[in-house]
């Protein structure tokens, strides 16, 4: 069974999505790849019921969050996707609060993993941007080479929110 739980973030409309043990997926409403791997029949949660222990963590974590604080803590994950794409969104949770990291230093870092030569810059980006657990797996801190805001599923102007949220000062490029 999956279940959901809406969170009204600065942002706007945020939707989580759990296995009942484990954050599966979290979205901003609408954005690109919303709800990818939900279930239709997913049991929605509501303020005025019992919510499931991970959705109260997550709450936590983005109040915390969007307070302009580093949470101390991350919600449990279940992350599903194709093994290479798991390995990409393994180095996003490595990447540190108000830091920021290339495409091509990430393709680098799987190319060092896997003993190759070299790894796609493109290919990283498609695992980025697939990435289920928006914002806590942080996938807005991939910039392109140049320093510029390349895409993010939520938005460019969300990437930027967020960006500064963490105090990340931008290259001129990325403005």
């Amino acid at each position: 069974m999956q279940y959901t739980y809406h969170y009204d973030s600065p942002l706007g409309g945020i939707t989580m999505a759990s296995d009942g043990e484990s954050l599966s997926g979290l979205w901003f409403d609408g954005q690109k790849y919303f709800g990818a791997g939900l279930a239709a029949d997913a049991e929605e949660q509501t303020e005025s019921g019992e919510i499931l222990p991970v959705f109260e963590e997550t709450k936590k974590w983005l109040d915390i969050y969007f307070d302009g604080k580093e949470p101390d803590f991350t919600p449990r994950l279940h992350l599903q996707g194709s093994p290479f794409r798991i390995e990409v969104w393994e180095i996003l949770l490595k990447i540190p609060y108000g830091k920021t990291t290339t495409y091509k230093e990430i393709a680098e870092r799987v190319a060092a993993q896997r003993g190759i030569p070299s790894m796609s810059a493109q290919a990283v980006g498609g695992a980025v941007g697939h990435n289920p657990v928006s914002i806590i797996v942080p996938c807005h801190r991939i910039l392109g080479t140049d320093g510029s805001l390349t895409g993010y599923a939520g938005g460019v102007e969300k990437k930027k929110s967020l960006l500064s949220l963490e105090n990340v000062l931008l290259p001129e490029a990325g403005k």
